[in-house]
């Protein structure tokens, strides 16, 4: 809900580039989730967790990790955690560069959608638990809805979908490193303090060159220091806390609910109207959310390849 807030927000300051305005809202709130994670940072970094895999270099021999997944997230250390933290930082470039190539229905759609599908691709190949009916059927439901509701304004370029499925890849590959290191036993705020901390430095030097004049205005820094504190640093806390007991994939899926949210916000703050096919979207979002959600009554799911720690 709090990603969803995210658009409106950032409509209160115009004129400004919207890569700049991302760059701001990762720099600032990366760096507010690492300094209040910070205790648990240097908890966990006094910890020695141990060695990460190996990989092999033999042609024809698929790495260790591959044929076998990770092993137990307890012996990742959290370095593991530094190549997604420039995941977070690159899935904002891929996703504003995907928009400006395809338009912002589409390229939202193609990014945020297939996330939760490469989510659960991923958590398939590493721990080797297949997804549920109920989960991909309520996942494909919800990427329904969501182009439905988005509309299909726009121009689909390949190249624009390609970086827009790049994007949804690093959504996923950071998403499922964070829940494994997690499920390791590792606290969860420090985890998201190192990937959002690195990410905040990966993108200073975007923010530097896009410009930060708009950030002297009162306007614009409170809409920085909003979306950045609120949108990026207390949302991603949650989130994290949501993945000690919440598959990776579900949570991927739940995911889906910020342009519902954005939707709805559009409505009730701005004045716009929903048209029935939108409103057709919005309910089948809404529903899918609710049907993935919700336990399984018996058996395994698909989020039952990430263990879970208390």
């Amino acid at each position: 809900m709090l990603w969803g807030t995210a658009g409106t927000a950032g409509l209160l300051v115009a004129g400004v580039d919207p890569v700049s305005l991302a760059a701001a809202r990762l720099v600032i709130g990366g760096l507010v989730l690492a300094i209040a994670a910070g205790p648990a940072m240097r908890s966990a970094a006094s910890r020695r967790i141990g060695a990460p895999p190996q990989v092999s270099l033999r042609i024809g021999t698929p790495p260790a990790w591959l044929r076998t997944g990770f092993p137990a997230a307890a012996s990742l250390r959290l370095g593991t955690l530094l190549p997604a933290a420039v995941a977070v930082a690159a899935y904002q470039l891929c996703y504003f560069a995907a928009v400006s190539r395809t338009g912002v229905a589409i390229g939202t759609v193609v990014a945020i959608g297939s996330g939760p599908v490469f989510t659960g691709l991923l958590s398939w190949m590493l721990d080797r638990v297949p997804p549920t009916r109920r989960w991909a059927g309520a996942t494909a439901v919800a990427i329904t809805g969501c182009a439905v509701l988005t509309g299909g304004g726009g121009e689909a370029r390949a190249d624009g979908i390609l970086l827009a499925l790049l994007g949804g890849l690093l959504y996923a590959f950071y998403a499922v490193t964070a829940a494994r290191v997690i499920s390791g036993g590792a606290s969860s705020d420090a985890v998201m303090g190192v990937m959002f901390g690195g990410a905040a430095v990966v993108m200073v030097p975007v923010l530097l060159w896009t410009g930060t004049g708009w950030l002297a205005e009162p306007r614009g820094l409170l809409t920085a220091l909003y979306l950045g504190c609120a949108t990026t640093a207390l949302a991603y806390f949650l989130y994290g806390r949501g993945l000690r007991t919440t598959p990776v994939a579900t949570a991927a899926t739940l995911a889906l609910a910020e342009p519902a949210v954005a939707a709805l916000l559009g409505v009730a703050v701005l004045g716009e109207r929903l048209t029935l096919v939108s409103a057709a979207g919005l309910f089948l979002l809404g529903a899918s959310l609710v049907a993935v959600a919700l336990p399984e009554r018996a058996g395994r799911t698909a989020g039952d390849a990430v263990p879970v720690a208390q």
